[in-house]
């Protein structure tokens, strides 16, 4: 069986994967990165990067890139219906991409991987890690590829694989939790009657809706729904924004593509144990509302780059400790916002709604309110 050696084996090569690749890269860390799938995935799933977000990918050379590829979108609003609930404006946040950035999760993980290219390194696929052990010098992993099984013998190993991260089960570190239910995600053409300088979140006893301006006239639609079909139709996304959405004004016109998927709101006990680190989704799952989901693994990988670098420079993994104690404490903050956010927008009894509006309505009316809610949706807070 063939051996290969490296400092890092970082393992999954979605977003955050590769973010920490190229942090590591630009350090000059020795590191192999693997993925299970042959091909990185063309479907665009996450559709925003939030201020904060982009300023950490500027510290590895891709934040410019993608502000030139993406939509700068100045304005967050909650709504029921045709309603302003609350309206944040991103346009006087302190920082040097005063927006959030609207681009697909393939797009940027196109750019992610050019970007790795050009430091000179790829993601090995696809090779599926079948399991690990733990070694005096670290980590002994077993992996399997199309030319056979080989073992990568690594300082670190880095759980960048997901929600059932193979990493994180092979630590023995726990992933408690709950499931919120089933989304709906959807890709379209329509007409829309709310400008394009604008992300929509309405709040509905059915469950909240989430609409998006994307690149070439596209939109983003989320919406929490039971028993959401597993390829949902125009007629199913038109369903939903009728009773959900804007009273008059809509019409989709084309479905681009479309999924359902389980949202589960689940903190890892530890981000780190020993020579195993966690980060995104393999330490993180929660709900969509707020578009937190990428953002919080992207600001993970740019912060476990650089304990990885300082812990291999010093001999030691209290870099790791800190690493994970910022950022699980991060993470949990942005778990008890999103789930407030959901239970909040989704109050079925209509005497609860009318007070949760004009709270709310009321509350808007305070600029420090609505700054702290443009801080917090862009990480800043």
């Amino acid at each position: 069986m063939n051996a290969i050696s490296t400092s890092v084996l970082i393992v999954g090569a979605g977003p955050t994967g590769l973010a920490t690749a190229i942090g590591l890269a630009e350090r000059g860390v020795d590191f192999i990165i693997v993925d299970a799938l042959a091909e990185a995935q063309n479907t665009s799933r996450a559709a925003v990067i939030h201020a904060a977000t982009l300023e950490s990918l500027y510290s590895l050379n891709i934040g410019e890139r993608l502000v030139q590829q993406g939509i700068k979108v100045p304005h967050f609003r909650i709504r029921d219906r045709d309603s302003i609930l609350l309206h944040s404006d991103f346009s006087n946040l302190p920082s040097p991409t005063p927006f959030a950035l609207m681009i697909p999760q393939d797009e940027t993980e196109q750019i992610l991987i050019d970007r790795l290219a050009q430091l000179g390194h790829a993601v090995r696929r696809p090779v599926r890690l079948t399991g690990y052990k733990m070694t005096e010098g670290g980590v002994e992993a077993h992996c399997e590829g199309e030319e056979g099984t080989f073992v990568a013998e690594a300082k670190y190993i880095v759980g960048a694989d997901g929600e059932k991260s193979t990493v994180r089960a092979g630590a023995n570190i726990g992933f408690p939790g709950e499931t919120y239910g089933s989304f709906l995600l959807a890709d379209v053409r329509m007409e829309w009657p709310i400008a394009r300088e604008e992300v929509t979140l309405f709040f509905s006893g059915a469950g909240t809706l989430v609409v998006a301006p994307m690149s070439r006239e596209r939109y983003r639609v989320v919406a929490q729904l039971k028993d959401a079909p597993s390829m949902p139709s125009l007629a199913d996304v038109q369903q939903v924004i009728n009773a959900r959405g804007p009273r008059r004004g809509v019409r989709v016109r084309e479905l681009l593509w479309g999924s359902r998927f389980q949202v589960h709101h689940k903190l890892a006990d530890r981000f780190h144990h020993g020579a195993v680190a966690l980060l995104g989704d393999a330490a993180h799952v929660h709900s969509p509302a707020g578009g937190q989901g990428m953002n919080l693994g992207l600001r993970d990988a740019e912060a476990l780059s650089r304990a990885l670098d300082a812990a291999l420079r010093a001999g030691s993994g209290e870099p790791l400790v800190e690493y994970a104690t910022e950022r699980r404490l991060a993470a949990s903050r942005v778990l008890e916002m999103t789930d407030r956010l959901t239970k909040v927008a989704t109050l079925s009894n209509p005497g609860a709604r009318w007070i949760r509006n004009r709270l709310i309505s009321a509350a808007a009316t305070v600029p420090l309110v609505r700054r702290t809610m443009a801080l917090t949706l862009a990480g800043m807070r």
